[in-house]
């Protein structure tokens, strides 16, 4: 027990910042990979081993994406559902959020300290049902198709399917997240020297129906928003997303594709990015600095600690 409040003490005198990491869906499962449970499971490992070292010198609030996650089971459920109704997307959602935050707690602790406590926190996330994301889905969920299996599944199961590249993917409405409930709880083990891991997927979305009751969306939420809320309602010192990508780049995908490092909210929404990819991420961003004042950053896993020292990454600070 003595070792425990030990621990507790020195994590807290020692600790420079508050920082929320949120992990990109596709930092978790790489594009191409096939979606097995070796696969995510290799994938969280190597999220661990970059997410450790910060842990040790800083307060860690981790969330994550489950675009690849929540879209496989869906088409699972839907299979399986011929008879029945399938799973909705706020019930798939928190099926998401345990089992990725099981594995990122497993094996940060494999590595940590035994002492160190972890904790998965199902996160309900409140959206607005007039939100015009309803009406525009742009979130691409589960895996690739040709156009020959998207334009069946558009005709079978009425999914929306948009071209990713050279292959198809679902998508479906994200709206943005305005409330999350179970800050107060959050706030309470983070006192304790709790790692927590919440917001998964952007939260499980939840509406309020015309008699006032908390109901469940059938959406994906905007992850890299609900990460700057929860950043944001947490007064972290920092937001970092972390991805695939070592940064955020201008004329992405060309010859003249250049990596942006240090740049001012003013300069970066200047720009224009693929709805798909950066932008998302850019404006949750921008976001997260205009309502604090705090620098945020996007940049890849492996550099995660170069990222919190603000020298690789695109870092985003004050007009």
């Amino acid at each position: 027990m003595y070792k425990y409040y030990w621990l507790i003490f020195s994590r807290l005198i020692q600790l420079l910042m508050r920082i929320v990491i949120a992990l990109g869906g596709n930092a978790l499962l790489r594009r191409g990979e096939p979606m097995t449970a070796g696969n995510q499971r290799a994938n969280v490992r190597l999220a661990a081993r970059a997410l450790a070292p910060l842990s040790k010198e800083h307060e860690l609030i981790i969330s994550h994406g489950n675009g690849p996650q929540v879209g496989l089971l869906a088409l699972q459920s839907s299979i399986a559902s011929e008879d029945t109704e399938s799973s909705s997307l706020d019930v798939l959602g928190a099926q998401t959020e345990g089992m990725i935050g099981y594995l990122i707690e497993q094996e940060l602790g494999n590595i940590l300290p035994f002492e160190q406590p972890f904790a998965t926190i199902l996160t309900m996330v409140e959206v607005d049902k007039n939100d015009p994301a309803f009406r525009n889905p742009t979130k691409p969920i589960g895996p690739f198709y040709s156009a020959k299996a998207a334009a069946k599944l558009t005709k079978d199961k009425g999914w929306v399917m948009r071209n990713d590249g050279k292959q198809w993917r679902r998508v479906v409405p994200s709206p943005i997240p305005l409330r999350i409930f179970e800050m107060r709880p959050i706030r309470w083990l983070l006192e304790k020297g709790t790692i927590v891991i919440c917001a998964g997927g952007g939260g499980i979305p939840t509406i309020y129906d015309q008699d006032g009751k908390l109901i469940g969306a059938d959406v994906v939420i905007d992850k890299d928003y609900a990460g700057a809320l929860l950043a944001r309602e947490l007064d972290a010192d920092m937001y970092i997303m972390a991805t695939d990508a070592d940064a955020v780049y201008t004329n992405w995908g060309t010859k003249d594709a250049c990596a942006i490092g240090r740049i001012s909210c003013a300069e970066i929404e200047k720009m224009n990015f693929s709805e798909g990819s950066m932008k998302p991420k850019v404006a949750a961003a921008t976001w997260f600095v205009h309502k604090t004042g705090k620098h945020a950053a996007i940049g890849s896993l492996s550099d995660l600690q170069e990222i919190a020292l603000e020298k690789k990454g695109t870092i985003i600070t004050p007009c």
